[in-house]
């Protein structure tokens, strides 16, 4: 009896003096044979892990072929800016009442077009996360259902906030551009003290040439041979056409087909191919418009 007990208390010893032994380290694994991190209590184990520092390794996968900063890794945008890759945009849009057809996000899927087209037919170009709300007063009593704004303070503090980290990593020219008229006053501002206080050590450039929608409406009526009769919305057949480039349900085809309502300002918008046509070729001309004058900006500072 006193063999049998002495060799269960000495089992249960040794047992637990097994199952403590790594707990200073965390948890044990008896596949691997090696210290696993403690996992804490609402945290993922990928957080309690140390880090493999991945800023100078070798990129271990093809590029991607992306001007949008988002939607490429890391080691992406860090290879694309030592190869040259230097400027960066800074797109502003917004999100508002755009009438009984467009989303709230209108603007936001004008620069999904426009800018993919400006960095690409620039070269050398990125693009940062679009600023998707746009200046006005969050506390006006009322606001349109959907209307979401940022106070001018704030919508100056994100553009210097953005165009700083974008210097930090390299980028030496950072182009902002505005799809929203109010947006203007609050970019110019922010562009001005910029350059001030980089003192020549990287540019920011404000492009005003690019809100041209006078000049689009023109190009509409000159080349197209399209003629809008305003029907009081803040919807027109030229933005309709630049979105349905990226985005057909951003301006509810099917939803407007079923009701009849497939048509703008007296513009059928069927056959949806021809629309889309012709929104390319607004998104071309503002491009060219754009892009000549962001190099006049930069070779001003040069």
């Amino acid at each position: 009896m006193r063999i049998r007990t002495y060799l269960f208390v000495t089992l249960l010893s040794a047992t637990t003096a097994f199952a403590q032994t790594p707990a200073a380290g965390g948890p044990f694994d008896f596949a691997q044979g090696e210290q696993q991190p403690e996992r804490r209590p609402g945290v993922a184990s990928v957080n309690t892990a140390p880090r493999v520092d991945v800023t100078t390794m070798p990129r271990p996968i093809d590029m991607h072929d992306s001007v949008w900063i988002e939607d490429l890794i890391m080691l992406e945008v860090r290879d694309l800016i030592k190869s040259g890759k230097t400027t960066a945009l800074i797109l502003t849009g917004g999100i508002e009442e755009n009438g009984p057809y467009l989303t709230t996000g209108k603007h936001n899927n004008v620069l999904k077009a426009t800018g993919e087209s400006i960095a690409r037919s620039l070269g050398n170009t990125l693009v940062a996360p679009i600023v998707t709300l746009e200046p006005g007063n969050p506390l006006r009593p009322n606001l349109p259902p959907g209307t979401i704004v940022l106070s001018q303070a704030t919508f100056h503090a994100v553009l210097t906030d953005m165009a700083n980290s974008l210097r930090s990593q390299g980028f030496k020219d950072v182009v902002m551009i505005g799809d929203s008229g109010g947006n203007a006053k609050g970019m110019q501002a922010a562009a001005t003290a910029l350059n001030a206080e980089w003192q020549g050590q990287g540019y920011v450039h404000f492009i005003p040439e690019y809100y041209n929608y006078a000049d689009v409406e023109k190009f509409e009526e000159e080349k197209l041979g399209i003629h809008e009769k305003l029907e009081g919305y803040h919807d027109d057949y030229y933005i309709t056409a630049i979105i349905s480039t990226v985005s057909t349900d951003a301006i509810r085809m099917p939803e407007r087909r079923k009701a009849g309502k497939f048509v703008i300002n007296g513009v059928p918008l069927d056959p949806i191919a021809t629309t889309i046509e012709n929104g390319r070729k607004m998104v071309a001309f503002r491009t060219e418009v754009t892009v000549a004058a962001i190099k006049k900006s930069m070779a001003s500072k040069q």
